[in-house]
């Protein structure tokens, strides 16, 4: 695991060097296919070195910041065209790699924890050094507050798993219990918060709106997951207070799942829309999750994957759109598929894998949910036909709304996307539809 980090930081002095934005891109792509190629597909941990190792979880999520890394390097042309801090940028970028592979890798969970804060570092420096509106400031200090909050009872918490169990060494816990409402709150309310939950989601969609699109793709892909992995590592020693008390927040993500998809129906603005459909998606893999069967926790696995991919997608789709027209309201990208002809396929194949249509891994992943979350108990199913319902009527809107229409007074010429674009477009829904053929390696990692 060590030699990944140190080319990590050898990569840090590479991008203050004049002219370098394509080496340290090529050389992220180059990481992403060499971690592949050290695949780990047993159900021990492997690629130990002090206290950094990853099993299939663990690996699954690396890759994904890996990617979703070198795609953000990709898709942020214009910081390297207009010359805007171009080597800090790629300095962030690469630093909040570092901190996601550290996070994703540590063998405890007091190191998890401390790399799992400092990711928060490098998002707000993305999200106030390359925002567009001056609110951002105020996103950034909703980020801050609302994940800092809920992470210093983690902190507190995981001391008191240390006291209890006298380790916080993952591999060493199976089989350990922590009793008692008040530690089981702490330990699970930061990764409820970075889900993020509903109810306490407000901070997603001002971030996602303010932030630049690496931010929203990196916040999307792989940050959104933080919460997920961690209450999956949790859970080890929550087993029988998670029995007593998961009922709360099942139902709590199942009716703001439902909620949040309404709300999705009223946004005017393309990235607003995205944000709010990636708390829906968060909801239905929390509930999963949270019913602590096989297949929940599997699935939620999967589905972390697949959205990671799709809502990365979508946001770079929503920024192209925004490049072009300078607005990334409804009311003024409408018609675009007169306007950019090339870009409707896109837009199709995203929205449709975004409503788990086959073959996307998203449906892997929702029917695994699907499953667990009625076998835990048949009310639930009301709701879920609700929110499969709704998640397909927001992404038509999405779809329709933006794609079809008499086309902007505004606008009054064709355009088509660099190769780049596609290329960029590619390399989020190609990975999303051949997974679906690697299926057991996503669903079998328990």
């Amino acid at each position: 695991m060590l030699k990944f980090m140190f080319m990590l930081l050898f990569l840090i002095p590479l991008c203050f060097m004049k002219n370098f934005w394509w080496v340290v891109q090529s050389l992220m792509f180059l990481m992403s296919f060499s971690f592949l190629f050290v695949c780990i597909l047993f159900l021990g941990v492997g690629n130990l070195s002090y206290i950094f190792g990853c099993d299939i979880l663990s690996f699954g999520l690396i890759l994904l910041s890996f990617w979703v890394c070198s795609l953000m390097i990709m898709a942020s042309e214009l910081v390297f065209r207009y010359k805007n801090y171009q080597g800090f940028f790629l300095f962030m970028v690469i630093f909040l790699m570092l901190m996601l592979y550290c996070t994703f890798s540590s063998m405890s969970l007091f190191s998890f924890y401390l790399f799992f804060e400092g990711s928060l570092i490098p998002t707000l420096f993305l999200i106030l050094g390359w925002g567009y509106q001056p609110e951002r400031l105020q996103a950034g200090i909703y980020l801050l507050f609302y994940t800092l909050l809920a992470s210093l009872p983690l902190l507190i918490g995981l001391f008191d798993v240390y006291e209890l169990v006298d380790t916080l060494y993952i591999p060493l816990l199976d089989g350990k219990s922590v009793i008692g409402f008040i530690v089981y709150l702490s330990l699970i309310g930061a990764f409820l918060v970075k889900m993020p939950m509903f109810l306490v989601h407000l901070w997603l969609p001002s971030a996602h709106v303010e932030a630049p699109v690496s931010g929203s793709m990196i916040l999307a892909g792989v940050l959104l997951k933080l919460g997920g992995y961690g209450l999956l590592r949790v859970y080890k020693v929550l087993i029988l207070s998670g029995l007593k008390y998961n009922f709360i927040w099942v139902g709590i993500s199942l009716v703001g799942g439902v909620l949040v998809s309404l709300v999705c129906l009223r946004q005017t603005d393309l990235k607003a829309l995205i944000a709010y459909s990636s708390v829906a998606h968060m909801g239905i893999v929390l509930g999963g999750m949270m019913t602590l069967t096989f297949w929940g926790l599997s699935s939620s696995f999967t589905l972390m994957i697949a959205h990671g991919l799709c809502s990365s997608g979508l946001f770079c789709l929503a920024n192209i759109s925004y490049e072009r027209l300078g607005s990334r309201s409804l009311l003024i990208n409408k018609g675009l598929m007169n306007y950019m002809p090339t870009m409707a396929l896109w837009w199709f194949l995203l929205s449709s894998s975004n409503m788990a249509a086959p073959p996307s891994l998203n449906l892997l992943g929702e029917i695994g949910l699907l499953n667990s979350l009625v076998m835990w108990s048949s009310v639930s199913m009301m709701m879920l036909m609700l929110l499969s319902f709704f998640s397909a009527v927001y992404t038509l809107f999405l779809y329709a709304f933006s794609q079809h229409g008499t086309i902007y007074s505004g606008v009054y010429t064709c355009s088509t996307g660099y190769t780049r674009e596609y290329l960029l477009l590619f390399l989020h829904w190609f990975p999303l539809n051949v997974l679906v053929l690697k299926g057991e390696s996503c669903m079998m990692w328990l």
